[in-house]
């Protein structure tokens, strides 16, 4: 089965004329069907011709009609609200290229890029995606009358992709957006983009929330660690999302941000109709102390691992089936510390070995841990670090407790 990228939706200024290929199409033939449109409240249908086939509506009841047209209000009035706080975000970044014999020495090469974001509040603050400034030399940002503005950068967060700009305009200008709860949010629901795909300013599209509690392992990589910080807690969205989205706000019904556009699941680059939006949530716990900081300290276990699987079961001969296996253990970090214990049996399977034999995590402080995703989601948003917390493990059949002091997550 092929494996679809992850694609982060940041675009290039550069944008190419699109053709639209639709001169056949208006070319004069001759009348074999004339099909009026559906019977409208208020709308004259035209008399036919004699002698040409006529198709016979099915009415619509006004009843349609005014469902149709409060649905359309509904988003009418979302846009002319949100619309004026979302803006376009434009970068000039230095392109570093390897070294090349008999190139002029001094000569440097820009590239200019562009994505979303979103003004905070008539402080001036404005949030986007980590990845969308990362790097960048200059920073403008575009408002929906056009207007521009330099930009500086206030924070960055590489590990939830946010980062927060400031801009020097008065507050009686600005129009903020609302935060609102993404603990709420359901699988099904209306979920609105607004953003600046390929350069197109305010462009407005619809779905729902296709899925809840997504990880994406787009954090930074860590030396010490040997890998991959990754988000969780990610929603999941079928409203199209492409390049130029990034830093864009995804909307509920009543215009309320529950998200940041970030990434789609891609192998061209473009929208698939699977998109991804770190949660509010999110906002909320690490913008505050970008603002503050500039920068946010992770809470830190200090472990790799892997959801249980039955394999896992079979061959430890566990007394549980979910949790989270301990695979590896950061030398002197706060688990190695506390005394987890890293998997050290290869076990042979037909899918390859597995490394095995590792303590096996089934609660926090009580709360239960049916995967890793659920240790991690309680590490990020229930816990600090220098904060002490109690692993409930299973070791050799057996369970027992295991304090652990979460130290700070490094940020090499």
């Amino acid at each position: 089965m092929k494996k679809l990228g992850i694609v982060l939706a940041i675009g290039l200024l550069t944008l190419s004329t699109l053709g639209c290929g639709l001169c056949g199409l208006f070319g004069s033939r001759p009348d074999i069907l004339n099909v009026p449109s559906p019977t409208v409240p208020g709308r004259e249908v035209p008399t036919p011709r004699t002698g040409v086939l006529v198709a016979t509506p099915t009415p619509l009841s006004p009843e349609f009609y005014a469902e149709l047209a409060s649905d359309e209000e509904l988003l009418i009035n979302l846009y002319k609200r949100v619309n004026p706080a979302v803006v376009n975000i434009r970068v000039v970044k230095l392109v570093e290229f390897p070294e090349i014999p008999d190139w002029p020495e001094g000569e440097d090469f820009y590239q200019q890029g562009q994505g979303s974001g979103f003004v905070l509040n008539t402080d001036g603050y404005i949030v986007t995606n980590n990845h969308v400034i990362s790097g960048a030399e200059e920073v403008d940002v575009v408002f929906h009358d056009g207007t521009i503005v330099s930009a500086s950068i206030i924070g960055t967060d590489p590990d939830s992709d946010l980062a927060v700009l400031q801009v020097d305009v008065s507050p009686d200008w600005l129009t903020s957006v609302e935060l609102g709860n993404s603990d709420e949010l359901q699988v099904g629901q209306r979920a609105v983009a607004i953003g600046n795909p390929f350069g197109l300013n305010g462009t407005l599209t619809v779905g729902i929330i296709s899925g809840l509690g997504r990880t994406l392992p787009l954090g930074h990589i860590s030396e010490q660690v040997g890998g991959r910080f990754s988000i969780p807690e990610v929603i999941q969205t079928d409203a199209a999302i492409n390049p130029g989205n990034s830093g864009g706000p995804l909307l509920d019904s009543y215009g309320a941000v529950i998200g940041i556009n970030t990434a789609i699941n891609s192998e061209g680059g473009t929208n698939s109709g699977v998109g991804f939006a770190v949660p509010v949530n999110t906002i909320k716990r690490v913008i505050p102390r970008l603002i503050s900081e500039g920068y946010y300290p992770y809470p830190w276990l200090g472990i790799t691992g892997r959801d249980l699987s039955q394999i896992d079961v079979d061959a430890m001969d566990l007394p549980v089936d979910r949790g989270a296996l301990v695979v590896a253990v950061t030398p002197d970090g706060p688990a190695d510390l506390a005394g987890i214990r890293a998997g050290d049996e290869e076990y042979e399977t037909k899918y390859g070995k597995l490394l095995v034999g590792g303590d096996v995590i089934t609660a926090i402080d009580d709360s239960p841990v049916q995967d890793f995703d659920d240790l991690l989601e309680y590490l990020l948003s229930e816990t600090r670090p220098g904060q002490r917390v109690l692993l409930t493990i299973i070791r050799e059949g057996e369970e027992l407790s295991v304090p652990v002091v979460l130290q700070e997550r490094p940020r090499d």
